[in-house]
């Protein structure tokens, strides 16, 4: 079972423990990137809100819209 909670540090894309660890490595260092950080630290400065979405746009800046807006993906053109 690859999805198993049993598991102690399962992964759900079945990587061998060695595939895992160079994911994880990877990841990691795309996280600590200066723009990474940049982004992470103004998305926790907007702060959440029950009320409204943080909608990402394409130029990669953010707005906050209505979640019913931003969920909305037909709208959007998110899906064909």
């Amino acid at each position: 079972m690859r999805n198993s909670p049993l598991k102690a540090f399962a992964n759900s894309q079945g990587l061998s423990p060695t595939a895992l660890k160079a994911k994880r490595d990877r990841d990691k260092e795309a996280a600590m990137t200066p723009l990474r950080k940049a982004r992470k630290a103004g998305n926790q400065k907007e702060g959440q809100r029950s009320d409204s979405d943080i909608h990402h746009k394409p130029d990669g800046t953010t707005v906050r819209i209505s979640t019913k807006n931003n969920r909305n993906v037909w709208k959007h053109g998110e899906r064909t």
